[in-house]
């Protein structure tokens, strides 16, 4: 059943983790509650983002929200930022204090990665709306006081910039926390970064499952989601501008950490992140994936092809640079 939420400034969005662990019911709940009872914000507590199914009652009201949005969440706040995009839920990505923690090389190589912008992005030609959606990791603090004064400084910060936080009316002041119920399945499906996708259609081309499609604009997009084989993430591999995500994928580059991704990169992450081998080309490692899946399903291995053994020679040849020492020194350092 749909609930029709009180226009707020500001929609706090709870996300519910897979998990039953009583920990994390409690810190949903109470973030939820106590988010509340600020003046001016409404709170949905929804279902697991990931596994929504793709026009029910949650993702139907999600899209009724006009304003800005803070999503807290059990996945990497790239990746649930994406998941909303594809169901239509857009906006620009808001700046953040409470985000993953960088170790002093990763600050380095952070700060680094604007000097290599990636040209001709999905995002430039298609931007999304001027509101803001803020995403928080609920697995970044074990209590509710960061979420909180996250959420605070928020609501300061739009005070700032011009935006009104007005008291929601009467009707939500003595109640701005709504819950949806909706029956979900866990799902295994890609997620497209659109401010990292070049529309290369290297994806629509290695996958053999019809997962992939293209729109009325020849815009890649995920057009069969559920058709993704559960468990495999091979088309990440082979993503030249790592824009395809796996939320609950163990990697952390193939899950969408930006503290390992950081989105100009100039590292094949697949190979630092994502391969069970790290002396194995992430090429190799992809191809063997989709031939276990196509075994699965009583169909013909297809190995290497000529696509990808261009691919795989086209890295191998390049010349070593910089960042090929970076990757040496991470490989001494055994990560």
């Amino acid at each position: 059943m749909i609930q029709t939420i009180s226009t707020a400034p500001l929609t706090v969005v709870v996300s519910k983790g897979q998990s039953r662990a009583p920990d994390k019911r409690a810190l949903e709940s109470t973030v939820a509650e106590a988010a509340a009872t600020r003046d001016g914000v409404n709170v949905l507590v929804i279902p697991h983002l990931y596994d929504l199914p793709p026009n029910g009652d949650t993702i139907t009201q999600l899209r009724a929200i006009e304003g800005d949005i803070v999503l807290l969440t059990w996945i990497f706040p790239r990746a649930a930022h994406w998941v909303l995009d594809r169901a239509g839920i857009r906006g620009q990505f808001g700046e953040v204090e409470l985000s993953e923690e960088l170790d002093e090389d990763e600050q380095v190589d952070a700060a680094e990665m604007d000097d290599n912008p990636l040209s001709d992005r999905v995002i430039d030609e298609f931007p999304r709306p001027d509101r803001t959606i803020y995403t928080l990791d609920l697995r970044l603090a074990t209590g509710p006081e960061p979420f909180l004064d996250e959420i605070d400084r928020i609501q300061r910060t739009q005070g700032a910039d011009g935006v009104s936080p007005a008291a929601p009316p009467p009707a939500a002041a003595s109640n701005g926390l709504f819950q949806i119920e909706e029956t979900t399945a866990r799902r295994w499906y890609p997620v497209i970064d659109f401010s990292r996708c070049t529309n290369c259609m290297e994806c629509i081309d290695f996958c053999l499952f019809g997962v992939y499609g293209v729109d009325d604009v020849d815009t890649i997009l995920v057009e069969q989601p559920d058709s993704c084989r559960k468990g495999c993430p091979a088309c990440s591999r082979v993503c030249p501008a790592n824009a395809i995500i796996f939320p609950q994928h163990k990697a952390p580059g193939i899950a969408g950490s930006a503290a390992v991704d950081g989105g100009g990169l100039k590292i094949d992450l697949s190979l630092l992140f994502g391969a069970p081998d790290k002396d194995e080309d992430p090429i190799a490692v992809a191809a063997r994936e989709r031939d276990e899946q196509l075994l699965l399903t009583g169909r013909e291995a297809v190995g290497i092809d000529d696509k990808l053994a261009k691919r795989q020679s086209e890295r191998k040849q390049g010349p070593k640079d910089d960042l090929d020492d970076l990757l040496d020194e991470l490989d001494a350092m055994e990560l």
